[in-house]
This record gives structure tokens, C-alpha cells and sequence, in this order.
């Protein structure tokens, strides 16, 4: 009988452990089925998986690291990387991208802000009867505005997230700090 308890303690403490995690320690479970809405939400959870990482452990020298006069800081792509995010929720939840007032202005409100968006946006996708079709991106400007279909959400400003993801990974190598042991990209798992 101690050993069943025991064993039931142990499972609960584990499960316990594992909900302490931050959204995107590791990627969600798939989605149950397969549609186009559901694969676009699992991009945009390997974005989220994909940043929480590169971002993760960021020192105030990896922040202000920049391989040429000419390029941004790491923490200057932070902030670019949440603007495209910002535009993604914008999408998916129908609203068009205006001006963006948030106050933000330090590295952790700019990763927490960003996550957050990845998370509310791959949440949105995975509802039944989401039809990309119907999520133009759209651009709010003086003189009117300018409208996208989704594919452009893809190729756009999702694929951009991805590659400045992958600047600030290699910024933060080039800084002296490496991406934390254990990340596995493929599985979107994090070996402890």
C-alpha cells in the first residue's frame, strides 16, 4: 500500500512539475486533426517554441549585441520580431494592423508580449470553423488601407519572425552565449 501511494505522490509531483513550465518551454501537443488552419497554428507554435529559446537566459551584452555598425542590436530585433507578432494576432483575430500604442520598453515586457501574441494567435487558429480565407491581413495607413490575403501572413511576417529568430540565436553565439543545452528543434522538446 506505501508503495502505491507513493507512486501516486510521485506522479501527481511530476504532473505538478510540468505545469510549472512556461507556455512554450516546449511545443503544445498537435493538433487532433489536420487542417490548414491547425497546420498554420502549429507554425506558429514552432515560432513560439523557437523564441521563448533564442530569447531565454539573454544577457544585457547579448541585447546589445550587432555583428556590423550597420545591423540592428539584438534587443532592437526583439522589438521588430514583436511587431510581426503583433500584426499575426491582429489577423487572426479579423482586426486590422494600425499604430501600435503598447507601453512597452523593456526586454522582458517585449519577450512577454511576444509570447503572449504567438500563443493568443496559435490559440485562435486551432477553433473549428477558422477559415483563413476570411483573415485578410490589413494594414491601416493615413491615406486608406492596404489588404493581404493570409498568404501573405506566411510568407510574410510569420517567415520574418522565423529568420530574425534565427539572427538572434546567432547574435547570442556570437556574444558568448549559446543557446541553452538540451533545445531540439525538431521535436520541440527541452532536455533537462
Amino acid at each position: 500500500m506505501k508503495t502505491i501511494v507513493f507512486l501516486v505522490l510521485t506522479l501527481i509531483s511530476v504532473r505538478l512539475q510540468a505545469q510549472d513550465k512556461p507556455y512554450y518551454y516546449e511545443i503544445p501537443a498537435e493538433p487532433e486533426v489536420y487542417t490548414a488552419t491547425t497546420a498554420v497554428a502549429r507554425m506558429v507554435d514552432g515560432l513560439g517554441f523557437r523564441y521563448f529559446w533564442a530569447t531565454e537566459g539573454l544577457r544585457a551584452e547579448d541585447l546589445q549585441f550587432k555583428p556590423s555598425a550597420e545591423a540592428r542590436t539584438s534587443f532592437e530585433t526583439v522589438q521588430h520580431i514583436y511587431g510581426l507578432t503583433y500584426v499575426l494576432l491582429n489577423t487572426v483575430q479579423g482586426k486590422p494592423t494600425g499604430a501600435n500604442d503598447a507601453d512597452l520598453s523593456t526586454f522582458e515586457d517585449y519577450r512577454n508580449a511576444t509570447l503572449e501574441n504567438i500563443r493568443q494567435a496559435s490559440e485562435i487558429l486551432k477553433k473549428p470553423g477558422t477559415d483563413l480565407k476570411d483573415l485578410p491581413m490589413v494594414f491601416q495607413r493615413a491615406n486608406g488601407n492596404r489588404e493581404y490575403p493570409f498568404w501573405n501572413l506566411i510568407n510574410g511576417p510569420i517567415s520574418d519572425a522565423l529568420w530574425h529568430i534565427g539572427q538572434v540565436v546567432t547574435f547570442r553565439r556570437s556574444s558568448g552565449n549559446p543557446l541553452p543545452a538540451g533545445v531540439n528543434v525538431l521535436e520541440g522538446t527541452k532536455r533537462d
